[in-house]
């Protein structure tokens, strides 16, 4: 058995600029997981301007657990943007997810108070660009070309 069955990119009809936009969130997944799991204050502190008097290690140990799980969503999601072009619609709706989520935890739910770090507003700029890949992954590429070469 193989860790990885045979890629399924030539099923692929969707946008290919879609699979390619989540290439990139992969590496602004995995780059933010990296720095959450291995700094030393996990970037609590020293990017996200939290102040670690109290309970700082609490703190810290959080920002290692989320960027954990940030590091592994990120190479799930960059290796069917490689590999398994099928899932991108798929993967794209579970980003939007989750990035939905982060927005109503720091914007309103969850009472993130005054103090936003970038990652707050980074949310508020990448959710319609991925809503907007969604619908072209949706989209298929090769209906659209055979109903623009028969309008020709």
């Amino acid at each position: 058995m193989r860790l990885l069955p045979p890629s399924t990119n030539h099923e692929y009809t969707g946008s290919v600029a879609a699979a390619r936009f989540l290439t990139l969130i992969s590496v602004l997944t995995i780059v933010p997981g990296c720095i959450h799991r291995f700094l030393p204050d996990g970037g609590a502190g020293s990017i996200a301007g939290i102040d670690l008097g109290r309970d700082g290690r609490v703190i810290v140990a959080l920002f290692a657990w989320a960027g954990a799980t940030q590091i592994a969503f990120g190479l799930a999601t960059l290796i069917v943007s490689l590999r398994y072009r099928t899932l991108v619609p798929l993967m794209l709706g579970l980003v939007i997810l989750e990035r939905t989520l982060h927005a109503l935890a720091a914007w309103g739910t969850s009472g993130g108070g005054a103090h936003h770090p970038p990652e707050h507003f980074a949310v508020l700029v990448g959710l319609p660009l991925l809503i907007g890949a969604f619908v072209l992954s949706l989209r298929d590429r090769t209906a659209l070309r055979r109903t623009a070469d028969q309008r020709r």
